[in-house]
């Protein structure tokens, strides 16, 4: 299994999910860097992510949707914070309304993404902070948790190709 450890921590309001992966760094970034790669291990297996804008500079925007089983569509885009390929990545992730504006009646949540090589390949930590214990709870119930160790759980396969 990648994921290798889920914590949450309720003082400094972050959500860090540490992945040991079985590939050169480089090879990683590419699973951020390319939007159909992307699309690939970005949501969990039962709601399969589609990019429609992927543009990792900073001051860049990313728009996807993700499609539930039932054909339900769920939008969420990023504004890129900063950029230093192939070790790290910084955005603001949130929900989207249908029609791609955000909807800010749900969290929005910081993200850093940090790549360093390790023996045998590369470790992943992704660190999520939100703005106060409520929205952090918020998404917790909703499944953040398992939709993203789910997620990031399909990058061995992708790796492995």
């Amino acid at each position: 299994m990648t994921v290798t450890s889920v914590d949450k921590d309720l003082d400094a309001l972050t959500l860090t999910l540490i992945a040991d992966l079985d590939a050169r760094l480089e090879r990683v970034w590419e699973l951020w860097a390319d939007p159909r790669l992307l699309e690939r291990w970005w949501g969990p297996p039962t709601h399969p992510a589609t990019f429609e804008q992927h543009d990792l500079s900073p001051g860049g925007t990313v728009s996807y949707f993700m499609t539930g089983p039932d054909g339900e569509r769920y939008h969420g885009w990023w504004r890129i914070d900063e950029v230093a390929a192939p070790t790290s990545l910084a955005f603001t992730d949130g929900f989207a309304n249908d029609d791609g504006t955000p909807n800010l009646a749900l969290p929005v949540t910081t993200v850093r993404v940090r790549l360093s090589e390790r023996a045998g390949g590369t470790r992943m930590e992704l660190r999520s902070a939100f703005a106060s214990r409520e929205q952090m709870d918020q998404l917790v119930e909703m499944g953040m948790v398992e939709g993203l160790s789910l997620a990031v759980g399909q990058m061995d396969a992708l790796l492995a190709a």
